[in-house]
Parts: structure tokens; sequence; C-alpha cells
């Protein structure tokens, strides 16, 4: 039986890792960042620091895949447009996305600004813990505006099929930024320490440095000259622009649906204790390294579905659609045992603190049980933003999260008082349902494709 579909799916499956392990690596860079700067913290700035680094985390990850999501837009487009070899519409794509991802940053960078700053005083958390947390935000703030100059040209070039070179930008940009943040934390060579703060400005400067490089790279590669011809940093289309926030934006709301709720049972346990809320951003962080490479997954499926779309091979679409699921589900199911086995072990990379770790320890078998779901819900949305499907998932999604998801983590964690671990299971069911949902969902869309087809 697994002899027989394993050699029905062999091409695909070496297709899509081919496509998927470059993004994997360079989606695991956006939260290896945060991961550095939690470790860094932990160790060699106390549980309240790192409170505070798991408040602003938990803040600042929703205004990252708004902006993240937005970027998105241009990739399903780019597949299309490329299946299509329409090379000159690929650039005036490119043009467009640059002008409206520069826009949306400073939209965010404004709203962290006027608004989270001024909010983080009046959301129930330790005075202590805010205190830490206002300067390193600051800083994360800023640093959306060359993070959606990154995604832009990233995403361009991964829409085409090239996904090593922003793979290597985030490799560099990471051991830096780890450099940066000891060196800034710690006091290092003459330089005052600056606790949390320190992460914060090693952070800006790495995506300043990976924006940099990574436009560079576009506007000067030859794979791409073909693709630039008529890409111009002032040409604005209505219409064109419209095609990229229609799917920017709902992918921008799905995945803003699901870190919000996760931000949202932070503020929660925030409200239980510091320990409880360092002990939360412990096992979220080791989550979310998962979850951002579940996501890499999935954006090679989005990518694959779209060349797919554009070629009008539907059968193609859907094999490789169900190759990516049986790749995600392989995967998860090894990150599930490996928490569930090392649930003691694992904290210790953050912290020494035996009480957080005892906590972290508990949410880690939890998040192992969830990873199945977390896994298959990404990979579905990847799958059907590929087809252009993007305003039911992110009811869907909607719905898992916040009408499910959240009320239930409230109604066990805090109102029958079974604590963190109440918030977290809430959460997972929610993980459950939007999993299933997205399924039926992409084997009723595909299926229709190719009996229109036919």
């Amino acid at each position: 039986m697994l002899s027989k579909l394993y050699s029905k799916y062999k091409p695909y499956y070496s297709d899509n890792l081919r496509l998927a392990m470059p993004i994997v690596v360079s989606q695991l860079g956006h939260t290896l960042v945060h991961l550095a700067d939690s470790v860094i913290v932990g160790h060699f700035a106390g549980t309240v620091q790192l409170a505070a680094v798991s408040l602003v985390n938990s803040l600042f990850m929703l205004i990252l895949v708004l902006g993240m999501g937005i970027s998105y837009g241009l990739t399903p487009l780019m597949a299309q447009e490329n299946g299509r070899k329409n090379y000159d519409e690929c650039g005036k794509l490119l043009s467009n996305s640059l002008i409206i991802n520069v826009i949306t940053s400073i939209l965010l960078y404004a709203f962290v600004h006027l608004g989270t700053l001024l909010v983080i005083d009046h959301i129930g958390q330790s005075p202590e813990v805010v205190a830490y947390a206002k300067p390193y935000l600051g800083y994360l703030g800023i640093s959306i505006i060359p993070l959606m100059i990154f995604q832009t040209f990233k995403q361009f070039a991964e829409g085409l099929g090239f996904t090593k070179q922003a793979m290597f930008v985030s490799i560099w940009g990471n051991l830096l930024n780890i450099v940066l943040g000891i060196i800034f934390v710690k006091g290092m060579f003459g330089i005052t320490p600056m606790g949390v703060k320190g992460v914060g400005l090693s952070t800006l400067i790495d995506r300043c440095l990976m924006a940099t490089v990574m436009s560079i790279y576009v506007m000067r590669s030859q794979y791409f000259k073909a693709y630039i011809k008529s890409f111009k940093l002032t040409f604005f289309d209505k219409v064109r622009a419209l095609k990229i926030v229609k799917i920017g934006a709902p992918v921008a709301l799905q995945y803003s649906f699901e870190i919000s709720a996760f931000s949202g049972a932070a503020i929660l346990i925030g409200t239980i204790g510091a320990v409880e809320q360092a002990a939360h951003q412990v096992a979220i962080n080791l989550a979310s390294v998962t979850y951002m490479m579940a996501s890499g997954i999935a954006s090679a499926a989005t990518i694959k579905t779209g060349n797919n779309f554009g070629k009008k091979n539907f059968n193609d679409l859907r094999q490789s659609a169900i190759a990516s699921y049986h790749v995600i589900i392989l995967f998860m199911s090894i990150t599930a045992i490996l928490f569930i086995v090392a649930n003691n072990l694992l904290p210790y990379i953050y912290t020494e603190d035996s009480a957080v770790i005892n906590i972290a320890a508990q949410l880690l078998i939890i998040a192992g049980f969830f990873q199945l779901f977390d896994g298959t819900q990404v990979v579905g949305l990847g799958v059907l933003r590929g087809i252009g499907d993007v305003n039911i998932p992110t009811i869907i999604t909607f719905v898992a999260y916040w009408i499910i998801g959240i009320p239930l983590g409230y109604l066990l964690g805090i109102k029958l008082d079974w604590g963190v671990s109440g918030i977290w299971y809430g959460l997972t069911f929610g993980l459950l349902t939007a999993s299933t949902l997205l399924f039926f969902r992409f084997q009723n869309k595909t299926r229709l494709l190719i009996s229109r087809a036919a």
C-alpha cells in the first residue's frame, strides 16, 4: 500500500522538496530572529526581560504576518504568469508590489508607534515587563520597513522558482543578528550593556542589510533580465495593484487570525504571571520554528499550484498538492515526537529558570499534539492560494481561531482555572477545526477544476 502510494507521488515529492527546502530555510529565518532574541535575552538578561520579549513578539508577530501576507500576494501571480510565459507582466507586477509593500510597511510602523506602544501600558501586564518591552518594540517597528522591501524581491524570485538566493541571505542575516545581539546585550567591545533593547537594534541592522542585498541581487542577476525589462520604480497600475491586494489582503488576514490568536493567548497568560508568560514564550517559540518550516512547504505548494494553474495542468496540480500534504504530515509527525520526547530538555535552550522550564515542558506536550493540525492547515491555505481561492479560507481561519480557539481557551484556562494548559487546549482545537475545513475545501476545489476541464 505505502510502496504503491510512494511510486505514484514520487516525482511530485522530489519536485516539491527541491523547491521547498530553500524556502523553508528562508522562512525559518524570520522565526530564528525571534528565537535568537529569546535565547540571548533568556541567558544574559534574565526571566523578566525574557517575559518582555514574549510580550513584544506576541504583539509584533501580528504586524509581521500582516506585512508578509500582503507581500505573498505577488507569489501566485508570478507563478501563474511565468506558467503562461508572460514575462513582461512579471516586471509590471513587481513594480506594483514594491510600491504596495513600502506603503504597507510605513502604515504598519505608524500602527506600532502610534498604537501598540501606547496600548501596551493598559493590557494588564507587569509594569516591569512593559518597561523593558517598549524600546525593543520600537526597534522592531522600524525594522518592518526594510523587511517588506526584502519580502518584495524574495517573493518575486520565489514565484519564478528561484528559492536558494533568499535562503542564503537569511542564513547570513541570522548569523549577523546573533553576533550583534550578543555584543549589544552583554555590552562587549566597550559598548554599554543594552539588555533586551540590544536584540531589537541587532534585528533592525540585520533587516536593513538583507533588504539591500536581496534587491541588488534581483536587479543585477542575469536570470531575471527578461522579467525586469518592464520594471520601473514609479510604475503603478490600479488593475495590477488590485490583483495583488485581492490575494495579499486575505492572506494577511489568514495569517493574522492565527497569529493574533496566539498573541491573544500570550496576553491572557500575562494576566496569570510573568513566569507563565516566559514559559509560553519558550514553548510558542519552538512551535513557531516548526510552523515557519511548514509555511515554507506551503509556499512551495503555492508556487507549484500557481504554475500548474497557469498551464491548466489540473491533474498535476491536484497530485502535487496531495504530495505536499504527505510531506507535511511526515515532517510534523517527526517534530511532534521530538517535542513530546524532549519536552524537559528543549526549554534549557532558552533559560535555566526551573519554574519556567516546568511549565514550558507541559506546553510542549500539547504543542506535540497540535503539530499535525498546524502543518496541514498552512499547506491547505498555500494550495488554495495558488489557485486564487483566498476569501472562504479567510473566513475559515477567523471562525477556527477567534470563534472557537480563543473563547474555548479563555473558558478552560481562565474561567475553569486550568491555567496556561487550558488556554493552549483551546488553541489546539482551533487548529484542528481550521485543518479539517481547509482540507475539505481543497478537495472540492481541485476536483471541480478537473471535472470542468474534462
